[in-house]
């Protein structure tokens, strides 16, 4: 009772904390927006240019958030399911797999966004399906092989992408785009990753029964009536269509999923689906607050968001993971 207490006065205070973020994604940038001048852009139209700079800045805070909210959640997911502290999405090959679809659809002319879309997703499947072959889902795959095969999916997806993007200068660009990650993304947010990422992080929630008992071991979820294997399978569709969606509307964003799930230990205990819930708040909060700083530190210029979620990630993460005393 007390731990359920705790995590509904964490998730109001978080969900409190990103509806300020949200108000400082829409108001700080290359120009600042006033408190008046936007709640007037908001409600009654007001300054013509504050409208055409917050028409810029609404897609990159929406990205923010949907992005955030599939990365950190996907990450929670992932750190459940190994049983790995240190797993995130990129660990198992995902986004790596995801930019290499990419990074293929751009090396054929005539692509629209919709198929660099098309090609996040494949490249994600892709990865999945070599994590689960070489993982040997059926023959009782523990955490340190689905971790390796993570790695060795991973290393095959960068190799790939680099080969690809030597001789194709469309494939290069857009790996350069893609490797800094941004949420400047202009006609790349449209609205079917969207309903993906909203259906597979319904699937998440729907497993998470399934998550609590395979974070106990393999043979206590097995006691329990649930199938460990079937388990890492959905868990991992569902992230793969997620990380897919995320990446290819962002670009690969490091560190978000990471450290979102420690984050979300720290402030509540509970379930996998009150983790995944909390994690849904606090990932994007990490997500717009690297955006804000990137527009402050450089402006007029920008800088992007994967580069200052990996500069200030990794001291981050550094500092929760000592307070924890090596609890997670």
């Amino acid at each position: 009772m007390l731990a359920r207490r705790r995590t509904l006065v964490a998730t109001a205070l978080v969900a409190m904390v990103l509806g300020i973020t949200c108000v400082l994604s829409l108001a700080l940038g290359s120009k600042a927006i006033g408190l008046r001048d936007l709640a007037e852009a908001i409600h009654s139209g007001g300054d013509p240019h504050v409208r055409e700079v917050l028409a810029a800045r609404v897609p990159r805070t929406l990205c923010g958030l949907v992005a955030g909210a599939a990365l950190a959640s996907s990450g929670a997911a992932i750190q459940t399911v190994t049983r790995n502290p240190l797993g995130d999405p990129g660990v198992l090959g995902l986004t790596s797999g995801a930019a290499a679809g990419i990074v293929t659809v751009t090396s054929i002319p005539g692509l629209a966004g919709l198929q660099l879309v098309g090609g996040a997703f494949a490249g994600a499947a892709a990865a999945t399906v070599a994590v689960m072959v070489l993982g040997s889902f059926g023959r009782g795959t523990d955490a340190t092989r689905l971790v390796l095969a993570g790695a060795v999916t991973t290393a095959v997806a960068v190799a790939y992408s680099q080969a690809v993007s030597l001789r194709h200068k469309a494939a290069f660009d857009a790996l350069r785009y893609w490797s800094a990650g941004s949420l400047a993304v202009g006609d790349f947010l449209d609205w079917w990753p969207v309903v993906v990422i909203a259906v597979a992080g319904a699937g998440l929630f729907a497993v998470g029964r399934g998550l609590d008992a395979v974070a106990l071991g393999d043979e206590v979820a097995a006691g329990l009536g649930h199938h460990p294997a079937r388990v890492r399978a959905l868990t991992l569709t569902a992230v793969a269509l997620m990380t897919a969606a995320a990446t290819a509307i962002t670009g690969p964003i490091v560190f978000v999923g990471l450290a979102a799930p420690h984050l979300a230990r720290r402030f509540a205990q509970g379930s996998a689906r009150a983790l995944i819930g909390l994690c849904c708040l606090i990932g994007p909060v990490l997500m717009l607050l690297a955006d804000v700083i990137g527009r402050l530190v450089l402006r007029p210029a920008e800088v992007p968001v994967g580069v200052v979620t990996a500069l200030l990630g990794a001291p981050l993460l550094l500092a929760v993971v000592r307070r924890s005393r090596g609890v997670l």
